[in-house]
């Protein structure tokens, strides 16, 4: 038995691991790389590049390739942590009946799986998936992927794209007009201030998001029952959860998000979505466990009404497993998407929620995940949980 573990960090649906010099989990990458050197651990973290609006299923079997590839002798013990939609890809890999992949046997891999951490994941659905099954789904759900993108190269996005940006999210959510031609306009402006270089990369990535969207349906309240009640949980597996709770838009998050005009235009979207990712049935409430129930009141005060979110995902959605941490944080901020300028590397917001989530909260909600994983994954003196 060996005493290094390997930890497969699993991008979202808006999410991509590496575009040149833009990596999707940086700023986790170096937290975590930190935080088991100081806990004397040999762990090696892998981001995974995998499709970004492909299936569960599709995504799932990338993730055994991905770690067929890289994952070292075949009994080093494996850790998976996934962002949004990533942590479905982690728990299908190890749901027993899965039939992924023959060759290489995922049912091998599967084995050498001792812990998941699923970070804002939509476990139960999110309503907000609705607005990109219409029509102009696809082309909106580029456009953001897109936003995300340049927001991450360059800081912010133009004030003219989030201003007409959040305006169509708000004529798409009351179902008024098209939105072709002002899509496609925002498409070509944001690439437009891209290098020939880099646009090839992001070519690529915007055709796999434009050809391949099985995802989005899968992850609408009603189709995630389903897959709950198909995909098992593995005894031998530590399953821990991350919550995020974003700021109800209203005067107290218009004034944490700052006057100047840009993040007002950003805030604004943010509000959009977040009303749209509050929509979640009734008969689709999700009963937390005594336990769950206990980190959250430690955390909050009070168990959130199942209209909260992160601006993404309703959080009680977000439950499976140990509570971990659970924060006051918007869906992207958890993985170091906010604003600190300052910090080398810079953090940049992606969108301006007012959540107060700053480089303090991010490293001891990361310091918390290195712990668990250390303890409950990793429980004793680096030897793999028994099966």
């Amino acid at each position: 038995m060996t005493d290094r573990h390997h930890i497969y960090l699993i991008p979202g649906f808006f999410g991509f691991t590496n575009l040149g010099d833009l990596r999707y989990f940086a700023h986790v990458n170096d937290v975590l790389r930190d935080e088991f050197a100081r806990r004397d651990l040999d762990v090696v973290v892998h981001p995974v590049r995998t499709w970004p609006t492909a299936s569960v299923r599709r995504r799932a079997q990338r993730l055994v390739q991905v770690i067929a590839e890289t994952g070292g002798d075949g009994d080093e013990p494996i850790h998976l942590i996934g962002h949004s939609s990533g942590g479905l890809d982690a728990r299908l890999l190890v749901s027993a009946g899965a039939s992924l992949s023959e060759d290489p046997p995922a049912e091998r891999i599967a084995a050498r799986v001792r812990s998941i951490v699923s970070v804002a994941t939509p476990h139960f659905g999110t309503p907000l998936v609705s607005v990109f099954t219409r029509r102009l789904g696809g082309r909106l759900l580029q456009v953001l992927s897109l936003s995300t993108i340049y927001v991450l190269r360059y800081g912010r996005l133009p004030l003219s794209v989030a201003v007409r940006l959040g305006g169509l999210l708000v004529k798409l959510e009351d179902r008024m007009g098209t939105g072709q031609d002002v899509l496609d306009q925002l498409y070509g402006e944001l690439l437009d201030d891209f290098s020939d270089e880099r646009r090839v990369a992001l070519d690529e990535f915007l055709t796999d998001v434009g050809n391949d969207q099985q995802l989005i349906p899968q992850l609408t309240p009603e189709n995630m029952a389903t897959f709950n009640a198909t995909t098992r949980d593995d005894g031998g597996v530590r399953y821990g959860c991350v919550l995020a709770r974003g700021r109800p838009p209203g005067l107290a998050s218009t004034l944490a998000a700052g006057l100047g005009v840009y993040a007002q235009a950003s805030h604004a979207l943010y509000a959009t979505i977040y009303r749209g990712a509050s929509r979640t049935p009734h008969d689709r409430t999700v009963m937390p466990s005594y336990e769950q129930v206990q980190a959250m009141r430690a955390a909050w005060g009070e168990v959130p009404d199942p209209r909260d979110n992160d601006g993404i995902v309703p959080t009680l959605s977000q439950l499976w497993g140990e509570v971990i941490c659970a924060v006051t944080a918007d869906h992207h901020d958890l993985i170091g998407h906010f604003d600190d300028t300052e910090h080398d590397p810079p953090h940049y917001d992606w969108i301006t929620s007012g959540s107060g989530f700053k480089r303090r909260e991010f490293e001891a909600l990361w310091a918390s995940v290195a712990h668990w994983i250390a303890v409950r994954g990793i429980p004793s003196a680096g030897k793999g949980a028994p099966r």
